[in-house]
């Protein structure tokens, strides 16, 4: 179930009382809505689907996607697709082997999306064992569409550049030193990831 408003904002309100950059950014951007995703294999299709390509271009694939296979896109199906009839739809040798690789861990049952870990590193250590699934989509996975609160992909460029300004940095944070800045804002991470990405491009910060 992903993170709703009354939990995002209770998050940044907490953080807002013990970091006065996070304070002066709700104040200037307001509260982020929620990004709320569904959970389970179709997300993480949608996310191999969509890599390196536009939104646009992934919407053409998945929309083809669903004319070859029905509207459910069930991973029994996807695997008895023949490799020209899904090149067709767009996808490339390499997405099919991502694509392939989530399907076949889902449908032996190696891969059960209704029951991951509640610890975060080990869910994350199950996603990861699906090609093409790095730490970033499956901390993304677990942040919008479990809504897990703890979740901070010090990874991604966008969250780096928003807690840049936040925290009104001279230069962007590497991914190591953005994930130690936000070290004291457990277990709240969830929602101040969630308002880098709205302080990102926010004229008023």
């Amino acid at each position: 179930m992903a993170l709703g408003a009354q939990q995002i904002e209770y998050g940044l309100d907490t953080l807002a009382g013990i970091e006065p950059g996070i304070a002066r950014a709700l104040e200037a951007c307001g509260y982020p809505e929620p990004r709320p995703r569904p959970t389970g294999y179709a997300t993480l299709l949608r996310t191999i689907v969509g890599q390196q390509v536009s939104v646009a271009a992934a919407s053409s694939v998945w929309a083809r996607l669903e004319s070859l296979l029905g509207p459910e896109l069930k991973p029994e199906d996807l695997l008895a697709a023949e490799f020209d009839a899904l090149r067709g739809c767009g996808l490339s040798r390499q997405k099919q082997g991502y694509a392939r690789s989530l399907c076949e861990l889902v449908v032996a049952g190696e891969l059960d999306l209704a029951n991951l870990p509640d610890d975060d590193e080990a869910a994350i250590a199950e996603l990861v064992r699906i090609k093409g699934i790095g730490r970033w989509s499956a901390e993304i996975y677990l942040l919008f569409a479990e809504g897990r609160p703890d979740i901070w992909p010090a990874g991604d460029l966008a969250v780096q550049v928003g807690i840049g300004k936040i925290l009104g940095l001279a230069e962007r944070p590497s991914e190591k030193e953005t994930r130690a800045l936000a070290e004291n804002w457990r277990p709240h991470r969830g929602a101040a990831a969630i308002f880098t990405w709205h302080c990102y491009n926010n004229a008023a910060l």
